[in-house]
């Protein structure tokens, strides 16, 4: 049975460095300084992806911003207030349920409510709720799971020194499992800086000029600048170094964005 397991490691590890290395001999010549920080131009044929990098931080970061409180409050609720075990077990069950909904769900979600039900037309603010909305169930899962690691001990302590269940979750708990909650928020946000669905519908253009200057402003990202070089571009034959050059600097920018909140996560667990 060890055996089954290392032979599954080892081919999912061969898959990735061959995926890994593939990129890299058919994008590296694309980057240059240029491509990274000029806008596309003459067809998206030439010019660079500088717009595509920074939508995709904003829409990133953003969705974190809005699912990572709302995930941890939902947790701390589920693990540490809630009393009906059948209503746990039901929410429980619809988390887990959104967390197998395909990404497209989502994107279509976003683009009847958020776009056209609450008028916020394409823009950062829809991407970024729908894309909230995408990753949620990863964060409260890992959420629940870190507060379900925290000793017991700890609670019974804080509360025999007179303190109340807020103030034992707030100074206790919270800051105990912190370093776990990071693991959602890593992986929350590495699907998110990947998804093209969810955002093609409800941030992302083909091509604008213009950098965004407000939450209402529509942006370029990587994931859907790849899919339409790949599939609706006007020569994309001749725009294929281009497409390897963006899928490689996506999984740059992903991998150097986990290795951030991976860092930021040992650092928090070093002072525990």
């Amino acid at each position: 049975m060890f055996g089954l397991f290392r032979g599954a490691s080892g081919i999912n590890g061969l898959a990735l460095i061959i995926i890994c290395a593939f990129l890299l001999y058919n994008g590296l010549p694309a980057i240059s300084w240029e491509f990274l920080t000029e806008a596309p131009r003459n067809s998206m044929t030439e010019g660079g992806i500088f717009p595509c990098i920074v939508g995709t931080f904003i829409l990133s970061f953003g969705a974190m911003l809005v699912a990572f409180p709302l995930g941890v409050a939902s947790a701390v609720y589920l693990n540490e207030y809630a009393t009906s075990r059948k209503m746990v077990r039901v929410i429980r069950l619809g988390i887990n349920n959104l967390a197998g909904v395909p990404s497209v769900v989502f994107g279509l979600f976003g683009l009847a409510f958020f776009v056209t039900f609450m008028k916020m037309g394409v823009s950062i603010l829809a991407g970024v709720l729908t894309l909230g909305a995408l990753v949620l169930p990863v964060i409260i899962g890992t959420a629940e799971e870190a507060l379900r690691t925290v000793p017991d001990t700890y609670r019974e302590a804080s509360l025999g020194l007179g303190a109340t269940k807020w103030q034992t979750v707030r100074s206790v708990v919270l800051p105990a499992a912190l370093p776990g909650m990071l693991t959602g928020a890593i992986l929350g946000l590495s699907r998110a800086a990947g998804e093209t669905a969810a955002v093609m519908f409800t941030a992302s253009v083909f091509y604008t000029p213009k950098m965004p200057n407000s939450i209402f402003s529509d942006v370029m990202a990587l994931p859907y600048h790849v899919y339409v070089l790949a599939t609706a571009g006007t020569e994309i034959e001749k725009t294929r170094p281009l497409q390897y050059g963006t899928a490689l600097v996506l999984i740059g920018l992903v991998l150097g964005m986990n290795i951030f909140a991976i860092w930021l996560r040992a650092r928090l667990q070093n002072k525990r």
